[in-house]
């Protein structure tokens, strides 16, 4: 298929409108060219490996056996202009295994390049500044002989016509969208079963017309873009160069992007983790049906009995309809995905998961105007406002017999996935049988995990653990329907919590290679791994994305390296991290005093320019992170260099880390309080403060007590939340009112109720701010009131997610029904405090490799927060564990504050392991200390399984867990 023009008369919608089903592409590779490999008896065939790649994803079958795991995303996302993953498949078997000399056939099924789509105004993700081009396949087959000879046959080129050759055709999918869905046509599918074997091979035609089962030559990818200069056109967009440094280069004629270098695929594929059954079934009427599948989670339905027999409603509900098929006296089902349910209606909420933001209000909401959406060109009309996630599956009428069958036969989408914990079928007379729900995320092991005696840390962990698993689909997103981009600031904040859960290696390799095809000529670092220009008016110009959100490749780079000694991909990254640091240092200054920041901070009282600690209740002191973390990135490079041996950049760096550190700590201690607060009528309020300082050892020794002291002097406040107003308009039980009040819930000032955030019985603090507060108050000896605030009740707390009925953790503490995502794992700093402080298990602060860790276990004041924990931590020489009880407690919970108890510490260390044991000092001189060894390798397994036993009869029986 020709790449479109750039000078077509076309405009960009009118070429999608006009766009046609997708392709399939196969290949034949004769016996004649196989026979002269494999019949030379002295040097016979000893393997085929086919290496294919696809824009933007595609699955590989050969004489119709698929070959691709059944991943939706493959390759995973990179920028295409630099570089682009194939994967390898061992087809030995077909071609060696042969009874009689016939043709082989290769098939590719293709789905449209992720951003080769109209440019949506008002989207979040602008598709102009991504890379852009046809549906595309790269693919060649290897032979191998014994003596070692390679012969490559099946290339992917332009070439003339013989025995071997490649043919397109369009296919079954009219449409296939990551941020929408599918559109698959059932009658054509079936037409066209068998399409990859040799039972169905037909000559190409030749023709320019492309229609189902109508096979021509492909068109080789054409363009005369190249890469530099894209990369100077979005440099000048970004302000990382003037338009007077970039290239003297004419205008291309081609729209299409150049394809970057082939490299094998880096991270494991996208495969279905978890098959999930409904919990409930609802009938919501007019044929529509809805499925609750208990937690929320990234995926698709898989109908085990086929597509359900349709009806035809005289109106479709909004949002089920599709006025192509309708026209056409076709017949279908859509299935809407979502997260949660519309209050008032009880079906659910499309915008909440709105595809790129792009909603009309819904017609209830508020963060969208009624009508925002209608002029926003080339919008899908049957999404009626909301660019909704939905699948269509078309039953044609004119082949009425073949879409009967296909409907029997087809199972799942096949190239998107949808963020979701309900999803609606319209329209059926019955509720569709055998229809489970597949959990995709790229397939990383998981090696961490925690437990403990309190429900409500529990529920905290799971949430963080289920929006993480949610959001691995190639990149660590931060939300798995409305964006689906790497933020960096995301990954500061929770990657941690990542390498908790996972085996991340291969992953956070692959991210920081992102960050370093997308870094500008001039050395900044971009917000997201992919440029958006997102956030790059916080940051401090000429490229730069905000300071901290571009400061995750040296800061993951250095965590990368902790768990995993990679030596090599120190070296990969050191020059580009140095650049990075050059550009601070040439530029933050003056990009501070540009953003309105005075050198001596002179007037400031937090919330200048800048994103800061995301999302808090409080006022953000964006100057703080911004300097913050221009001081981690020196450190970070300091790290890299003292581990490669290069002392003078060591030096360099540590000594630019020290001067901004010196520089922190000399302004936020002027004001002569200790608070560690601004220059000038510091009020102790703005967020990260005293918390971040100590945490990041910006305090010095001698002021560190002082400072933590004054920290204890915050206190909470009231939440002007518009859906916790609605709330309060409704509270009329004045004993469910004194409750509140008693809890600290809420808050009554001149005879109004407020809901009401506590500072040290829940959060206020965003994105980086939970970290710092959790680790400072367990680390320096007031971990009793990091349980508090991870355990509280109301307002501010995992517990008011989970009362509200969160599965996966949300995107602010407040409720949002039209904003904010529910499947957000931004806030998930708290899961890794969990395992490392609350249970007690965590990397040694200087180990590579992960060959040693901490066992730090911090105890309770009382039985009555916690009565027990456990975590697992792995590494690459096996998985660290710990577990502790508190024994011998009183009956009368009463006397629990109280009590003397003896508590059991044990450990697990595997073989070639390092531990070091850190206890808290004895509380009494007849506290006892006592270490014993045991002979023999626990059974883990079973214990694990025993362990689950009565969480799995719990569930089977739907007894929930109680958690208040």
């Amino acid at each position: 298929m020709k790449t479109f023009s750039a000078n077509s008369s076309l405009n960009v919608c009118s070429r999608w409108r006009k766009r046609r089903p997708l392709p399939l592409f196969r290949a034949k590779l004769s016996s004649k060219t196989l026979s002269t490999v494999t019949s030379n008896e002295e040097d016979p065939l000893v393997s085929g490996l086919l290496v294919v790649s696809g824009l933007g994803s595609f699955r590989a079958s050969m004489d119709g056996v698929p070959l691709s795991t059944s991943g939706p995303i493959d390759p995973p996302f990179t920028d295409y202009s630099k570089r682009v993953m194939y994967r390898g498949f061992d087809v030995t078997d077909f071609l060696k295994n042969q009874k009689d000399s016939r043709d082989e056939i290769v098939g590719v099924v293709d789905r449209s390049h992720w951003d080769h789509r109209p440019i949506l105004t008002k989207s979040i993700v602008k598709f102009d500044l991504l890379p852009r081009g046809p549906t595309t396949v790269m693919a060649q087959l290897f032979l191998s002989t014994a003596k070692g000879k390679m012969h490559v046959v099946l290339p992917t080129q332009d070439g003339e016509d013989g025995d071997d050759m490649w043919q397109v055709s369009r296919g079954h999918i009219r449409e296939s969208d990551l941020f929408t869905g599918e559109i698959v046509d059932l009658g054509i599918m079936i037409e066209m079963d068998g399409w990859d074997t040799i039972q169905s091979w037909t000559n190409a035609v030749d023709s320019s017309m492309l229609e189902p089962n109508r096979w021509i030559p492909p068109s080789l990818y054409e363009t005369d873009q190249s890469l530099q200069y894209r990369w100077d056109a979005i440099s000048v967009k970004s302000g990382a160069k003037s338009p007077e440094e970039r290239s003297k280069t004419s205008d291309p004629k081609f729209f299409a992007s150049p394809i970057g270098r082939l490299v094998p695929s880096e991270i494991p594929p996208l495969l279905p983790m978890e098959r999930i059954s409904p919990d409930e079934v609802h009938n919501l009427g007019s044929g529509r049906w809805l499925f609750d599948f208990g937690k929320a989670f990234s995926g698709m339905l898989h109908f085990d009995e086929g597509i359900p027999h349709p009806i035809v409603p005289d109106d479709y509900p909004r949002g089920h309809g599709f006025k192509a098929a309708s026209e056409n006296g076709d017949s279908f089902i859509t299935v809407i995905y979502g997260e949660s349910l519309e209050m008032s209606t009880g079906d659910i909420n499309r915008v909440l998961v709105a595809g790129l933001g792009l909603h009309d209000g819904g017609p209830r909401h508020v963060s969208n105007p009624k009508g925002y959406t209608t002029d926003v060109p080339c919008f899908p009309p049957d999404h009626d406002g909301i660019l909704s996630q939905r699948d269509v599956f078309v039953i044609s009428k004119e082949k009425e017999i073949s879409s009967r069958i296909a409907r029997e036969l087809f199972r799942q989408p096949h190239f998107t996935t949808h963020a979701f914990r309900f999803a609606e079928v319209c329209c059926t007379k019955d509720p569709p049988a055998g229809v489970h729900a597949l959990l995709y995320r790229t397939a990383v092991p998981n090696w961490g995990s925690f437990s403990s005696s309190n429900v409500l840390l529990n529920g905290g962990y799971e949430l963080v653990k289920n929006a993480m698993v949610s959001n691995m689909l190639s990149v660590q997103s931060d939300c798995p329907h409305r964006e689906k981009l790497p933020y960096g600031g995301d990954l500061v904040a929770n990657s941690p919590a990542a390498l908790h859960f996972f085996d991340m290696s291969a992953f956070y390799k692959k991210t920081v290679l992102d960050w370093l095809d997308s870094q500008w000529d001039n050395g900044a670092y971009t917000e997201t791994s992919m440029w958006q220009d997102l956030n790059d008016y916080a940051g401090i110009g000429r490229g730069a994305g905000e300071t901290v959100w571009a400061s995750a490749p040296p800061v993951l780079t250095v965590r990368y390296f902790q768990h995993y000694d990679d030596v090599d991909f120190l070296r990969i990254s050191l020059p580009s991290h140095i650049r990075w640091l050059d550009f601070l240092n040439r530029e933050f200054n003056a990009g501070m005093k540009e953003k309105g920041f005075a050198n001596d901070l002179k007037g400031y009282q937090g919330d200048g320019s800048g994103l800061g600690d995301w999302l808090a209740l409080r006022d953000r002191d964006t100057w703080l992170t911004h300097t913050a973390f221009y001081m981690a990135s020196a450190r970070a490079v300091a790290y890299i260099s003292r581990e490669l041996g290069d002392k003078d950049m060591q030096q360099k760096a540590f000594a630019k880390a020290e001067d901004i550190r010196s520089r922190i700590s000399r302004l936020y201690l002027k004001n002569g309080k200790d608070t560690f607060d601004f220059p000038e009528e510091g009020n102790s309020y703005a967020t990260p403060g005293p918390e971040m300082s100590l945490f990041s050892r910006i305090v010095p020794g001698e002021k560190r007590c002082v400072v933590l002291k004054n920290y204890f002097k915050r206190s909470g406040s009231r939440w002007p939340g518009d859906e916790e107003k609605l709330f309060l308009q409704e509270l009329k039980n004045k004993t469910y009112i004194h409750d509140m009040l008693e809890k600290g819930e809420l808050i009554e000032e001149d005879d109004t109720y407020w809901m009401g955030w506590s500072q040290w019985q829940g959060f206020n603090e965003g994105i980086f701010g939970i970290r710092y507060s959790l680790k400072t108050l367990s680390d320096m000896g007031f971990h009793n009131i990091a349980l508090r605030k991870a355990s509280g009740f109301g307002f501010g707390t995992p517990e008011y997610m989970l009362r509200h009925n969160a599965t996966s953790l949300w995107e602010t503490w407040w409720r949002s029904e039209d904003l904010y995502s529910r499947n957000h794992p931004m806030l998930g700093a708290l899961a890794e405090w969990m395992s490392s402080s609350v249970a007690g298990v965590a990397l040694h602060p200087t180990t590579t490799g992960g060959r040693r860790v901490l066992f730090w276990p911090r105890f309770p004041k009382s039985a009555g927060m916690i009565q027990h924990a456990s975590a697992t931590q792995g590494t690459q020489i096996g998985d660290f564990a710990i577990a502790w009880r508190f024994e011998n407690l009183p009956s009368d919970k009463s006397l629990y504050n109280a009590a003397s108890v003896k508590i059991r510490i044990r450990f697990l260390i595997p073989p070639g392991g390092e531990a070091i044991l850190r206890l808290p000092p004895p509380t009494s001189h007849r506290t006892k200390v006592w270490i014993s060894r045991s002979d023999y390798f626990p059974d883990l397994l079973q214990v694990r399984y025993d362990a689950g036993l009565k969480c799995r009869q719990r569930r089977r029986r739907r007894l929930g867990f109680p958690f208040r």
